[in-house]
């Protein structure tokens, strides 16, 4: 029996189906029977009868093929779009509910069966990897914690200063309205009513006596009140926890100090020179103010 070529090439014995890929090799007859086409084809094309050159395989004009005879496909009609289409790729489809993002699991082939799965190690949690054990507290520490590799070490920052507590380093300033201070300067204003004294916390090392000016950004700590007399920046207080300076600031009407049971003074302490207080010393400002620098007693500052 002679062999015969099945119609993928192979050489069979059998002349029914090809004994290498069984391909019906009787189908394959009538398709080499079938004549070779022309090489030259049609100078006009049948289908939109436009002129085609000799030997062509399709239509440029509409793509009729010369050699099967089949007609093109009209292309489906478009959507009008507002603006040019430059080909961008489709969005991926969204993923159904229920499923993942993650790859595809493979499935084993029938007849094979996956490695079971190892058992569980306690104290180790089934999402690490390769069954690492739990990292140790001194292995997790947060970066820039102390102890952790490449963390930074930067000096603790300063606490707070809190405000001074009632006792040896509180103090504050009686603020007092004096009439025999009023009449010895004999000012046109007139004077408020004689009331208790105004008591005002000192919580600074420096402190200014003397009027607030929005315009010229002055607010003192001590503030002087309606006494016109009193300069907007009049004199400083400083102090180094225990003791007490006062400084004049070139006011126009000058800073006095006197004792308790002493007469009113009469001649200013020397502008820009410190004058250390001592117990019981008053200063006299302006047209009646007379203050007092004290120890604050229990719920005073």
């Amino acid at each position: 029996m002679s062999a015969v070529t099945c119609p993928q090439g192979h050489t069979s014995e059998a002349t029914d189906y090809c004994d290498v890929c069984g391909t019906p090799i009787a189908s394959a007859a009538p398709a080499a029977a079938t004549p070779a086409p022309a090489a030259a084809g049609p100078s006009t094309c049948p289908h939109c009868g436009s002129p085609a050159a000799s030997g062509a395989l399709f239509c440029e004009n509409c793509g009729y093929d010369f050699t099967t005879g089949a007609t093109p496909v009209a292309p489906a009609a478009a959507a009008p779009t507002s603006s040019l289409d430059l080909g961008a790729p489709a969005p991926a489809p969204a993923p159904a509910a229920g499923t993942g993002t993650g790859p595809t699991p493979l499935t084993p082939p029938p007849g094979v069966t996956p490695p079971a799965a190892p058992p569980a190690v306690p104290g180790v949690d089934a999402a690490d990897p390769a069954g690492e054990p739990a990292a140790s507290p001194a292995a997790t520490a947060a970066p820039g914690a102390p102890g952790a590799p490449g963390a930074q070490q930067t000096a603790p920052a300063d606490p707070p200063l809190a405000p001074p507590t009632p006792g040896d380093d509180a103090w504050v300033a009686e603020l007092w309205v004096d009439p025999d201070w009023y009449a010895a300067q004999q000012a046109e204003d007139p004077m408020p009513s004689v009331g208790l004294p105004v008591l005002v916390p000192l919580r600074e090392r420096s402190v200014l006596v003397g009027r607030p000016s929005a315009s010229r950004n002055i607010r003192p700590q001590v503030d002087a009140g309606a006494d016109s007399g009193v300069s907007r920046r009049h004199c400083q207080l400083n102090t180094d926890g225990q003791r007490w300076w006062v400084e004049d600031l070139q006011s126009s009407n000058g800073t006095y100090v006197a004792r308790v049971g002493e007469p009113l003074p009469e001649v200013p302490i020397p502008a820009g020179q410190r004058h250390e207080l001592q117990d019981g010393d008053r200063l006299y400002l302006g047209s009646w103010t007379r203050l007092v620098v004290r120890r604050a007693l229990p719920g005073e500052a």
